[in-house]
């Protein structure tokens, strides 16, 4: 298998996405809302592409809740954001993880019903006053401590609903001032980032990781973190301490500069396992198929590591019983 995950660009596989994917054989593909339409029509999606994929390659998508999430209502749950949840743990913190746990479950329940294994979530940047929305409300709280706890417990209840979950976007990328979709954020040496890598590192033991497109100059002044074989190698796997799947956040964003393949070829080269690119713009999936190296065997053992996580953690929910539960957690802190 090819060391990429690829978007692909509407909701259905056409021929030629079909014929790329048999023939480089990706690591797997990501969904958006352009692919999601109804339930029939995804698990038709998903079973086309299970299809064209090779045994094993992953069917990931971003579902957090709040405002990212692309499987909506009316035919899938609303789920809250990270800020209501972590308003319900300041109140009480036992409450909190539990709905945390709750909406985890719940959001695998969906992502799994849709024949999708791998979601992107929780997030688990820190809430930073002044700087760029763009993490805002995704944050459950400015305390990295809260942060950790309650990122881990909505990844238990992914896992729980046999859901591989993603922890984004290390080391942190809380402090951004400008949006990563449109230019590079930059953290200044002065940055003390000890408290960003806190809520990674208790949550080091997750099955997979997401890079950030920040450049933080007092660890690597030349390359931002996703590039970076110093933040990678001595951030990310050593003071965080993560030995899972690490993926790239999408190659596709402005933060960063070259082709799709030379980005994918630098990911990977820097010690991502995994290059993402979401545009689903078939000439730069095909750029990226071509560049990317096969799976390394570590990034294969990983890989395997994290299917046996979920396949361990599964278990039968009730999800109107689970939903019930949250909604009155949530209505509890709403009143509050």
């Amino acid at each position: 298998m090819r060391a990429a995950i690829v978007g692909i660009a509407g909701p259905a596989l056409d021929a030629a996405e079909a014929a790329l994917l048999r023939r480089y054989r990706p690591a797997g593909v990501i969904l958006f809302a352009r692919n999601v339409h109804d339930p029939g029509q995804l698990l038709a999606l998903t079973a086309s592409l299970r299809a064209v994929l090779p045994p094993h390659a992953v069917l990931a998508i971003d579902q957090e809740g709040g405002r990212v999430a692309r499987l909506r209502p009316p035919h899938w749950r609303a789920h809250p954001s990270a800020a209501r949840l972590g308003a319900v743990f300041a109140r009480d913190e036992d409450a909190g993880l539990r709905a945390a746990w709750l909406s985890g479950a719940l959001i695998g329940l969906d992502c799994a019903g849709a024949g999708l294994d791998v979601a992107c979530a929780p997030t688990l940047d820190l809430r930073v006053p002044g700087a760029h929305d763009a993490i805002g409300d995704r944050a459950y709280s400015h305390d990295p401590d809260a942060v950790g706890r309650m990122g881990g417990a909505v990844a238990a209840g992914l896992l729980a609903a046999g859901v591989q979950p993603v922890a984004k976007h290390a080391p942190g990328h809380g402090r951004a001032t400008v949006d990563s979709h449109l230019d590079l954020p930059r953290v200044g040496t002065a940055q003390d980032l000890a408290d960003d890598l806190r809520p990674f590192a208790a949550c080091a033991g997750l099955p997979w990781m997401m890079t950030a497109h920040l450049l933080y100059e007092g660890l690597d002044p030349d390359w931002p973190a996703t590039l970076s074989a110093v933040v990678i190698r001595r951030v990310i796997r050593g003071r965080i301490g993560f030995g899972g799947v690490l993926v790239s956040d999408d190659l596709a964003m402005n933060a960063l500069s070259g082709t799709p393949g030379e980005r994918a070829t630098r990911a990977v080269t820097a010690g991502c396992d995994i290059a993402m690119h979401c545009s689903g713009a078939l000439p730069d999936t095909t750029d990226v198929l071509e560049s990317a190296p096969d799976l390394s065997d570590a990034a294969l053992a990983r890989l395997a590591v994290a299917r046996d996580m979920a396949d361990v953690a599964r278990r039968v929910l009730e999800g109107n019983t689970l939903a019930a539960e949250r909604d009155v957690l949530l209505a509890d802190e709403a009143i509050a």
